[in-house]
């Protein structure tokens, strides 16, 4: 009897009931951890595009301010509490944030009349409309509608200079193509007599004039349009001319009830995700950024998914057992954890200095030493990636096949399938799930890299996407925009670090979307496969 608790607790051990609950904890101090930063993220990156009200100030030195107010804190000497406030006007302020201490704050109200501007540069403008300038002959007052009206017209105009951009960007599309069709000529020592040169010379010149044409056109319309101005005043008195081009919106978020505060959160959100980038990264949305994101790992997947299961299969299936094999095991293992930026010096070396180069002298030696391939792009960070995450794979597709049971193989060659046969239609299909599990991890760590992509194609502003319709319509050898990069950028390198600091946690979650979207597609498809090849037939 004496021996029972000793008994007892050695059996505890010997079972290894102590290890559920460790890992059941560890699993759940993970998801804890994960759910936290989500939450944390979420919390200060859903808010950011909700017009908050707009205070006045008054100061006990007379001074008067318009801001919103983000968070109230002990002062320094714990003598009080003090705000901060967003006060914009930049460009009048030289700052967008502003501490305040409550002693010195005399009366605080909400008038209706301010506005709120967004602008395509110098951040939001707080202030009152003083007088319209339209550039015309009539006189609009100062009320919010003639202004809205005079917008809309703006913006009329603007639409009909995005039309003249495109045609802009064509013309100058085709005057390059005839640039490098003129360099591969000169290189092949083609005279200038010959036909084809002198008709080349031709379209060249009636392009040149066209786009000379195009190029007097903007102008003169541009200069139009900046023509219509507004003059506005802050708290304080203090007045600022704005040009109605450079104003992207105005609202009055002292008088927008719920549904209109509703109504302009869907609209910001809706540009932040078809949007372009503008006011260095840190406004204006992220189409570029997302579909580099989605394309690099669309990319990456077809070249690392494909090259990790053939791998995994000669490794499994078909090489014997020795210390080559051995010696390949240990290091696919090892490669999955040498740092990233060793993966992206790799890459900068073989796929750009390398192969890239080489392409060009190949293909396109009239263009040295213009690099065409020979510099950073699409393709040479995808392949870097791929790399990258091959040993993931590698690894998954490996465990996949070695959990089948023997008697699968056993019972296909029984009925007399080859072993090739055998592997297409039985162990494959079977081990479908786990090599699906390897691909998701695969695209989860690459959607999240960015030391590599900095030195093998990432970019702060991409002036056009990797797709477009020009021919060959996919542009792997273009430079390209991603959302990790654009939160590195914007965190860390802006000139404003805390008026970026909003679209940072707006980044960071919608990279985090993204990521769980593409991880759901694969996971749905993955339950599905293992539904069918675990229980189904063949």
């Amino acid at each position: 009897m004496k021996n029972r608790p000793v008994k007892e607790m050695n059996k505890f051990w010997r079972v290894g009931e102590p290890m559920v609950w460790l890992s059941a904890a560890a699993l759940a101090l993970t998801l804890l951890s994960a759910l936290t930063l989500l939450i944390v993220i979420m919390i200060n990156g859903l808010g950011v595009f909700w017009p908050a009200s707009i205070q006045e100030l008054q100061l006990t030195d007379g001074s008067r301010i318009y801001g919103q107010q983000l968070q109230v804190e002990e002062t320094a000497d714990r003598s009080g509490m003090r705000r901060q406030y967003k006060i914009a006007n930049r460009d009048l302020y030289g700052l967008d944030f502003r501490w305040i201490d409550e002693a010195q704050i005399v009366a605080e109200t909400r008038p209706d009349e301010v506005l709120r501007l967004e602008r395509l540069e110098h951040g939001d403008f707080y202030g009152t409309l003083q007088q319209i300038e339209t550039g015309r002959s009539e006189q609009l007052p100062a009320t919010l509608q003639a202004l809205q009206q005079e917008l809309d017209r703006t913006t009329g105009e603007l639409a009909d200079l995005a039309e003249l951009d495109e045609k802009l960007n064509t013309a100058s599309y085709r005057t390059e193509q005839l640039r490098l069709k003129q360099l591969k000529l000169d290189y092949q020592e083609v005279p200038a007599e010959d036909p084809q040169y002198r008709q080349l010379l031709a379209e060249k010149a009636l392009l040149e004039q066209e786009f000379g044409a195009l190029i007097k056109l903007q102008t003169k319309r541009l200069a139009a349009v900046r023509e219509a101005q507004a003059l506005f005043a802050d708290a304080d008195g203090q007045q600022k001319q704005i040009v109605l081009a450079d104003i992207v919106q105005v609202i009055t978020p002292n008088l927008m009830t719920t549904g209109d505060k509703l109504i302009y959160y869907a609209d910001k959100l809706l540009e932040l995700l078809i949007g372009e980038p503008r006011e260095s990264n840190t406004e204006g949305g992220l189409f570029p950024a997302i579909f580099g994101t989605v394309m690099l790992i669309f990319v990456m997947s077809l070249f690392s998914f494909p090259l990790g299961v053939i791998a995994a299969i000669y490794l499994r299936e078909y090489a014997k057992e020795g210390p080559v094999v051995r010696i390949v095991r240990i290091a696919v293992n090892n490669l999955a954890g040498i740092p990233s930026i060793v993966y992206g010096i790799f890459g900068l070396a073989f796929f750009v200095y390398g192969i890239g180069h080489s392409l060009d002298m190949l293909f396109f030696p009239e263009r040295s030493p213009t690099p065409t391939f020979g510099t950073g792009g699409l393709l040479w960070a995808s392949l870097t990636l791929a790399l990258l995450t091959v040993p993931v794979v590698i690894v998954a597709t490996e465990e996949a096949l070695g959990a089948i049971p023997r008697e699968m193989r056993e019972g296909s060659y029984a009925l007399g399938a080859t072993k090739f046969q055998t592997l297409y239609r039985v162990q494959l299909p079977m081990a479908s799930p786990g090599i699906m599990t390897g691909l998701i991890l695969a695209m989860a760590r690459a959607a999240g890299e960015v030391a590599p992509l900095m030195i093998t194609g990432v970019v702060k502003l991409a002036p056009a996407l990797p797709i477009d319709g020009n021919f060959p319509f996919f542009h792997l050898d273009r430079k390209f925009m991603h959302l990790g990069f654009h939160i590195y950028d914007i965190g860390f390198q802006s000139p404003n670090v805390e008026a970026a600091k909003p679209m940072v946690f707006v980044t960071t979650l919608l990279l985090v979307l993204i990521v769980l979207l593409m991880s759901s597609v694969a996971i749905h498809l993955r339950n599905k496969m293992k539904k069918r090849y675990t229980f189904g037939t063949f």
